[in-house]
């Protein structure tokens, strides 16, 4: 029967780190071969805790921060389970949940990546499961189309919003938070794309699996909840940029340069809007602060590193 090898990247997340590795001491099952641990730098001690507490660990020591697709590779190149699974540090898996993905590997052959359920600190359901993005789909979350007609599957966008996520399917993507992959189609497909620090990997991942006929499929049997914010929390206004700069590469890899343009363009209006839109609510309100403010400030910061390539200081200890 073939075992289990966890590979987590963790940055500057020593609390969050702790409750994972609890969660899969705990809950890991007797398949998991081996915890691969990789260590981006991190200031706050997280190493050391994890070799005080958790010594059954393999831990790697990174002196910068590689990011997460070339930390991932690196701990990738380490792992000899048959199975790998790639967990984001603020993740807790539930009970059973490796078991029910590695039997749904088992049993279907033809799957090459596959994610369970996840559910937020607030128990509430976070959705996983997305398109790829499309022209069509960015249009509609650049003017909100998916939250004004969520329930209509045309212009529900790339987070399938019309969907309830109750039913094993296969799907386009599947957020990294929380994936299993089977060792033969990663050796086929490769590992992470490193030419992407933060965010998007996963959705070309996925897509890469796809076009190398692997299915990528959705096991709501399986649980785990995420807290989000383990690391990019750090640095949030930031990783903003980072997502945007991932997208962009995304879209010039998959789409060309003029999918790079389109989706350049798309992002501008996002941005223009979100900032009139939400500098009018501040207005009308008298409400310049909590969420409204910071949501407010990130379509700035957004908007002018698109049309002038400024961006937020970098955080301690990033690239």
């Amino acid at each position: 029967m073939g075992e289990i090898s966890i590979i987590i990247v963790s940055w500057n997340a020593r609390d969050f780190l702790r409750d994972c590795l609890n969660s899969i001491r705990k809950s890991g099952g007797s398949r998991v071969r081996e915890v691969i641990l990789v260590d981006n730098a991190s200031t706050d001690g997280s190493p050391e805790m994890v070799a005080e507490e958790f010594p059954e660990i393999t831990l790697v020591r990174s002196k910068e921060n590689l990011g997460f697709a070339r930390a991932n590779n690196l701990g990738l190149k380490q792992a000899s389970g048959s199975y790998l699974a790639l967990i984001n540090s603020d993740v807790v898996v539930h009970p059973g949940c490796f078991e029910q993905l590695v039997s749904f590997l088992e049993t279907h052959p033809e799957a090459g990546l596959v994610g369970p359920k996840v559910l937020g600190n607030d128990g509430q359901l976070q959705r996983t499961c997305r398109r790829f993005p499309t022209i069509w789909n960015t249009t509609c979350r650049t003017l909100a189309l998916d939250d004004v007609f969520s329930r209509w599957p045309l212009f529900s966008g790339r987070e399938m919003r019309h969907w309830d996520h109750n039913a094993t399917a296969e799907v386009e993507t599947l957020n990294g938070c929380v994936w299993m992959a089977r060792r033969q189609a990663v050796e086929e497909v490769g590992g992470l794309d490193e030419q992407f620090f933060f965010y998007a990997e996963d959705v070309d991942w996925c897509k890469r699996f796809k076009d190398a006929g692997w299915k990528v499929v959705f096991v709501p049997e399986a649980t785990a909840t995420h807290f989000g914010g383990g690391s990019s929390g750090n640095a949030s206004l930031r990783y903003s940029i980072e997502m945007l700069r991932a997208n962009l590469i995304y879209w010039r890899k998959h789409r060309g340069i003029p999918g790079e343009v389109v989706f350049y363009v798309l992002s501008v209006i996002h941005h223009s809007l979100r900032l009139m839109l939400r500098g009018l609510k501040a207005v009308s309100t008298g409400d310049w602060g909590g969420e409204t403010a910071f949501k407010f400030k990130r379509s700035l910061v957004c908007l002018r590193w698109l049309l002038t390539g400024k961006e937020v200081r970098k955080p301690r200890g990033a690239n």
